[in-house]
């Protein structure tokens, strides 16, 4: 067997190689601390167990777990900024928050624990995709309140890894240090890592010159199409790596080297349901919107949280050490879920066509025009991959391939770079709702 086929050995094997009747027993014993926990903070979680008649965690357990209340991203609105804190003041060391594209941010206070925890939790997932404490991680992810420079930091330093801080400095330093630090992990979002290969090749520079062997890459939904473009510009393994601000950062899942492409979740800690539209759950294998319980964390815990992102969960892989259970990648969201002409479309299934194009950047955004609600419009915008583009034949080319793979008609338009619209933390706008007022990208009419 060579040294790529070994799986990678288990970073915390008490947890990642737990029988599964014992992870049950453990995560009932969780479940119940969380629940006593949550009573004796008081607050909107407290109030809300009270009126289903929880009046201590022994009245509940794992199994009665769907008659208890959720929660959603609009009680983070509601009760901004801490109405869901539930450790004292004093305990909090840190808060992470998302960008806030559509709302108020969601800000996260986490305790000394809760950092530990996260710290732990990454570490597995580097362990899974072959780091270890000779490796060097390039971290490219943005640093701040963002969760995802500062996650990947903790966890590779957990590990005992050596960490190169990039965050979002200039692409010339990213490339320098590249070539002259030689680290064989990178991680940072799947349009950023497609950018650093482009710019590699620009300058001349093939993949065979770096030392890279694998990436975590999250933080924005991507497609297989994405990850066969890093791994042919970059020359490395893609691996998937999942988390949000309200439930912990990145680590909650991840892909490893021998999970056959499921990411395998940290429930231990995050305790996974997938419910149907009418709040039930579905079986293994069935998409459904995920929803997490944080069975230790203690600056916020959740009892419930509705994710919105939509994906299925199986059992671990077939021989595999790592016992916990898998989720697929999300294939979308409930509330991204566009319906033209009625037929349900989600923004993935979008970027799988735009990006089977190689004229086509990583770079799109999907413009939802309901401004006439009568004649609700799909518009795509673009930017190509290089200057020399036919502009009027490759929307016309991805015009066909969208409705080809979606049924429905798009307008597309090719976009000039850089006028694709960006999020606070430099991700892609990949859906943009249109009601009225001026068009939210130029080019649009």
């Amino acid at each position: 067997m060579s040294a790529e086929q070994v799986p990678p050995p288990l970073v915390e094997p008490d947890a990642e190689g737990l029988a599964p009747e014992r992870l049950r027993e453990l995560q009932e014993r969780r479940f119940v601390r969380l629940v006593d926990r949550l009573l004796a903070a008081g607050g909107v979680q407290a109030a809300r167990l009270r009126d289903c008649g929880v009046t201590r965690g022994a009245d509940v357990g794992l199994d009665t777990v769907s008659q208890l209340p959720m929660l959603s991203k609009q009680d983070f609105e509601e009760y901004y900024p801490f109405g869901l804190r539930a450790a004292s003041e004093e305990d909090i060391v840190c808060v992470h928050g998302s960008s806030g594209t559509r709302s108020r941010p969601v800000l996260a206070p986490y305790t000394a624990h809760d950092l530990d925890v996260w710290a732990r939790v990454v570490a597995r997932a580097l362990g899974g995709a072959g780091a270890g404490s000779r490796s060097v991680v390039h971290c490219a992810y943005q640093y701040g309140l963002f969760t995802g420079g500062l996650g990947l930091h903790q966890g590779a330093m957990r590990l005992g890894a050596a960490v190169v801080p990039m965050s979002g400095t200039s692409t010339d330093r990213q490339l320098r240090l590249l070539l002259d630090l030689r680290p064989d992990v990178l991680c940072c979002t799947p349009s950023y890592a497609i950018y650093l290969g482009e710019a590699l090749r620009s300058a001349g520079i093939t993949a065979e010159q770096l030392p890279l062997r694998v990436g975590l890459f999250g933080a924005e939904p991507w497609t297989d199409a994405m990850r066969e473009q890093i791994e042919e510009l970059l020359g490395l393994r893609a691996l998937n790596i999942y988390g949000l601000t309200e439930v912990m950062g990145p680590g909650v899942a991840c892909e490893s080297l021998d999970s056959e492409g499921g990411l395998i979740l940290a429930e231990d800690h995050f305790y996974p349901e997938v419910i149907g539209p009418d709040g039930e759950p579905v079986p293994d294998g069935h998409v459904g919107e995920l929803v997490f319980t944080t069975l230790t964390k203690t600056g916020l815990p959740l009892l419930r949280y509705r994710t919105g992102d939509l994906a299925a969960m199986s059992g671990p892989a077939e021989g595999s050490a790592r016992t916990l259970r898998r989720m697929s990648r999300i294939v979308g969201r409930r509330d991204d879920m566009l319906v033209i002409d009625g037929i349900n479309v989600f923004p993935t299934e979008i970027e799988a066509a735009l990006l089977a194009d190689t004229r086509v950047a990583p770079h799109y955004t999907v413009v939802d025009d309901r401004r006439d609600l009568s004649r609700p419009v799909l518009r795509v915008a673009v930017e190509p991959r290089d200057d020399d583009v036919d502009a009027a034949a490759l929307e016309s080319d991805l015009g066909r391939a969208l409705f080809e793979r979606l049924g429905v008609a798009c307008e597309v338009r090719v976009l000039e770079p850089t006028l694709i619209a960006r999020a606070g933390n430099g991700k892609p706008l990949r859906l943009v709702r249109w009601e009225h007022g001026v068009a939210p990208l130029p080019g649009l009419e």
